[in-house]
């Protein structure tokens, strides 16, 4: 039998005022693991990812399970205009506070913002991020294929992750990614983070059943965990 899931329909807003919901199932006195979405507006294999989670575990959400929170788009102003960037121009997985953000914009596609956390998207996640602590925090993307974790205690989340699905795992993407989710989470609170990069452009309809043991995996605690 499925556990309840609390849903929020407007846990927050975007920039430009788009409700942004949230799902979650938490315990008493155990670190959630946090899922996210649609960061970038223009990887929609990264929320068709989340959604074929959350429809998933509506149906087979276990007691075995850690507790859990979910955000299937963080970014719906960069969704409904197909474009990387919020509402206001900014690239949310550079606008978060961490200690080597920067205001140098590499492109207009990764403006960072005037400040770090100027953002109400960014403002609110981070909001959650120090009130609930969790495990690890899992974000959805598209790229190339692969697994990337930030903070060494990422790699084992996300062998399990990446582990039907045939793609590799990496410590980092590639280059520098300065006020980003990865770099505030695990610099500020040691808190591992798994960025999952699926191939752009893949058949929506083929993601979940590649990464749907892996995230199966991820939840479900080990026998005799107290987490």
């Amino acid at each position: 039998m499925s556990l309840e899931i609390l849903h929020q329909s407007f846990w927050s807003r975007s920039a430009l005022g788009k409700a942004i919901e949230l799902h979650s199932c938490l315990r008493p006195s155990q670190r959630p693991i946090l899922f996210i979405g649609g960061v970038h507006g223009d990887e929609p294999e990264g929320v068709k990812l989340a959604e074929q989670f959350l429809i998933w575990l509506q149906k087979n959400n276990k007691s075995d399970f850690h507790s859990w929170i979910l955000i299937p788009c963080l970014n719906p102003d960069g969704f409904h205009n197909q474009d990387r960037v919020n509402g206001r121009g900014v690239d949310l997985n550079r606008n978060f506070p961490s200690p080597d953000w920067t205001s140098k914009i590499k492109a207009p596609r990764y403006n960072p913002g005037p400040h770090p956390a100027s953002e109400p998207e960014v403002q609110s996640l981070c909001r959650l991020v120090e009130s609930s602590q969790p495990q690890v925090i899992i974000h959805f993307h598209s790229w190339k294929a692969c697994v990337v974790y930030t903070g060494i205690t990422g790699k084992t989340w996300a062998e399990k992750i990446a582990g039907n699905s045939g793609y590799s795992v990496r410590e980092d993407i590639g280059y520098p990614t300065p006020g980003s989710l990865g770099q505030y989470a695990w610099l500020k609170f040691k808190i591992p983070v798994v960025c999952v990069e699926e191939e752009e452009k893949s058949d929506l309809e083929k993601i979940w059943p590649r990464f749907a043991k892996g995230l199966e995996k991820v939840l479900t605690r080990d026998q005799g965990s107290s987490q």
